[in-house]
């Protein structure tokens, strides 16, 4: 029959002409170059050991002072940069691999995907907890003791609404026929998956990824760590880019790129704003809940994928 083999070749061109392995490993890269070149010039214009920072000379040479915020800087050190760099390169090399490999035509996202994915998140988080928690109390680090937590319940659904209006007007200027001219999926694979399996493990599986690991994991990590380390060398505007960059990279869809990029600026500024890592969790907790809804009532009334804004 001719029509199987003529769909696997408009799906193996489809692939081809596909540019999301090659963006996202350039985001990566444009992350990691922010960060190092920004680290780098921030280690050299470091006061030396010894000298007086209110001396003529070295006014004439250092920056100005960069503000401050809530989220503190003083634990972290140049020790911290391998871990960073790790974290990149360990991110980095999974998320394109699993670009690569699901680039077959015949490659679909299977339950075994989804435990390595959250394997990894929690490995990953579980290191820096470790790692941090050896050198300072979490709530230190964290700032958990945050007495003013009630303002999440309307932190949280103030946010999801804010990133739904700017979803909605990045639908319409044409974002998305923007990707698909550009031969990218506008639909994840595990948005793709939770349509379609019938298996109810399966879905529990992804509802506890997307509204329980996801929001620890990803803010420990993101927030709670590569965030304050880059601002410790970098500055935050540059800490926050550089890290929101790696955040919706990490993620490995070219169409939720530049909306994932503005979501991590969003969180790192409620972090900023707080002091405290629960109200960036409540955030993430709140949108992805909503996300999983909204797919769950496509999914129950049978609403096609591609009408899915």
């Amino acid at each position: 029959m001719p029509s199987q083999p003529v769909g696997r070749y408009e799906q193996s061109m489809n692939a081809d002409s596909d540019p999301t392995s090659l963006v996202i490993s350039a985001a990566f890269a444009v992350a990691a170059l922010i960060f190092a070149v920004a680290a780098l010039i921030g280690m050299l214009r470091r006061v030396p050991e010894g000298a007086q920072p209110d001396s003529p000379e070295l006014r004439r040479v250092l920056p100005p002072p960069l503000p401050v915020g809530k989220v503190r800087v003083g634990l972290y050190g140049s020790l911290d940069l391998l871990p960073v760099i790790l974290i990149f390169f360990a991110f980095s090399l999974l998320v394109v691999s699993s670009l690569l490999a699901s680039a077959s035509p015949d490659r679909e996202l299977a339950v075994s995907d989804l435990l390595m994915n959250i394997g990894f998140q929690i490995f990953i988080a579980a290191m820096v907890v470790v790692y941090m928690t050896w050198r300072t109390a979490a709530s230190d680090w964290l700032g958990l003791r945050w007495s003013a937590w009630p303002r999440v319940f309307l932190i949280g659904p103030a946010s999801v609404m804010g990133m739904w209006l700017i979803f909605a007007m990045l639908q319409a200027c044409g974002y998305m026929q923007w990707m698909e001219s550009l031969g990218a999926e506008t639909v994840q694979e595990s948005v793709k998956l939770l349509q379609t399996t019938e298996d109810p493990a399966v879905l529990a599986l992804m509802g506890l990824a997307a509204v329980v690991v996801a929001p620890l994991c990803e803010e420990l990590l993101f927030r709670g760590y590569l965030y304050p380390v880059a601002k410790k060398f970098t500055g935050p505007w540059l800490a926050a880019c550089s890290s929101a960059l790696f955040f919706a990279a990490a993620h490995g869809n070219l169409s939720a790129l530049l909306p994932l990029f503005l979501f991590g600026l969003l969180l790192v500024w409620i972090y900023e704003k707080t002091g405290s890592l629960w109200a960036p969790i409540a955030v993430h907790f709140c949108f992805n809940s909503a996300t999983v809804v909204v797919q769950m009532i496509y999914r129950h009334f049978n609403i096609p994928l591609d009408a899915v804004p």
